[in-house]
């Protein structure tokens, strides 16, 4: 791009490398200049030739001012330009609880690294939409909520110092090789569902995590079942809800309704419109689902497989809900310190026919762990990706299908094996 950018201008170089040509880094980069205001030139660029190749670009960026630069740094520091003039990123202690120094930085959910006594360091706990806090006797830095903030915590301010490592597709096969284009309902089911099943089939074989993000319409659509028996043969290690979904299986289980309809026979019963009600108050009585399950008064369902086989359960509460559960966390910040304590070290997250829980546990994932949303709305995997959730790939149907054939493609990966 031609520059007639006078000398009065900020100037910075930056230095953008990885899979910057095929992951299309280097054009948002780019892009995001000019559209901040910016100009650029590109002084040096060398293109790796095979496949497993890095690409390493070093650019001129120019803005009218320093703090216009500074903001033009900062936006495409997230997609992994650093500029070459290395410093160690810059501290400032925290004056108030609860709240970052002005300035702070704000972090993304891809790997990032602080450059700390000359030396570049992992930022742990690594998360979206927080800042980074330091501890000046280690060293060590970590991703921190706004809420978790204590006065004289040493804080990273502006963008010096920090570096991210941008998301890249594998070099290798991927494994929702699928899903590579734009969210559709024509994707094949089919194949859809077995490259699901191998994953989750692969994680639990190598011991990880894999978590199960669930709206009532598991229960509505009857698929009870097929959700208890994925947990009874060891493939979901966590659940993340909402007071629905538990108080409607249990209600199954108490009741044989869902929403007062017969899920058996698909009609509404006499006062069925009760029993999600019932259900609750003989829970809240009783004081958990866990004592319902050991005094035999719960003996089926979702909720009572993950008690039988110790599966953890985060229910969080919502403004509409009615009891609520004795279980369930009614502070939203209570329900999300839980959920970020829950779900770190997960390698895997299935979110099924459910906005809110997906888009609040995609906010807390970092880009490495691999999501999957299946909905009948194709605006939820949607919603996920436009919040920052890229890594997130998405599968539009219906939940009962989806997860009467992810049961059977796990019973054949378990026989073939």
């Amino acid at each position: 791009m031609a520059d007639a950018a006078s000398t009065e201008q900020a100037v910075e170089d930056v230095e953008v490398r990885g899979h910057i040509i095929d992951n299309h880094i280097l054009p948002r980069v780019l892009d995001c200049i000019t559209q901040a205001g910016g100009s650029f030139r590109i002084k040096d660029i060398s293109i790796g030739q095979a496949r497993n190749d890095l690409s390493i670009a070093l650019l001129e960026v120019r803005a009218n001012s320093r703090p216009e630069l500074d903001e033009i740094l900062g936006t495409i520091n997230g997609h992994g330009a650093i500029p070459t003039n290395l410093e160690d990123c810059r501290l400032a202690g925290a004056d108030i609880d609860s709240a970052f120094p002005e300035g702070f930085y704000s972090t993304t959910n891809q790997r990032t690294q602080v450059r700390i006594g000359g030396e570049w360091i992992d930022v742990d706990d690594q998360e979206m939409d927080c800042g980074i806090v330091v501890d000046p006797e280690t060293s060590a830095a970590r991703c921190l909520p706004m809420l978790d903030v204590r006065k004289s915590m040493q804080i990273i301010v502006g963008h010096s110092g920090v570096r991210v490592f941008p998301f890249e597709r594998d070099t290798e096969k991927q494994t929702f090789e699928f899903m590579n284009s734009a969210v559709s309902t024509e994707k094949p089911k089919g194949v859809a569902v077995r490259q699901i099943a191998q994953q989750m089939f692969d994680t639990k074989k190598k011991g990880g995590r894999s978590a199960i993000v669930g709206g009532p319409a598991i229960v509505h659509t009857g698929s009870i079942k097929h959700l208890s028996a994925l947990i009874k043969r060891g493939y979901v290690n966590l659940l993340l809800a909402g007071n629905a979904l538990a108080t409607h299986d249990i209600e199954r289980s108490m009741f044989g309704t869902s929403l007062g309809v017969d899920l058996d026979h698909g009609d509404p019963v006499e006062a069925g419109h009760e029993h999600h009600l019932r259900a609750i108050n003989r829970i809240r009585r009783i004081g958990s689902i866990k004592q319902a399950v050991d005094e035999g008064i719960l003996e089926s369902g979702i909720m009572y497989e993950c008690v039988k086989h110790d599966v953890p359960f985060v229910l969080a509460g919502s403004i509409r809900d009615d009891g609520p559960l004795p279980d369930v966390i009614t502070d939203c910040v209570d329900a999300q310190v839980k959920m970020r304590e829950m779900c770190r070290g997960l390698d895997f997250c299935l979110m099924i026919a459910t906005t809110l829980h997906s888009v609040a546990v995609g906010n807390l994932l970092p880009a490495w762990v691999k999501v999957v949303c299946v909905d009948i709305n194709p605006s939820t995997v949607i919603k996920l990706s436009d919040r920052g959730s890229f890594q997130t790939v998405g599968l539009v149907t219906d939940v009962e299908p989806f997860l009467r054939n992810l049961e059977a493609e796990l019973e054949a990966l378990e026989e073939a094996e």
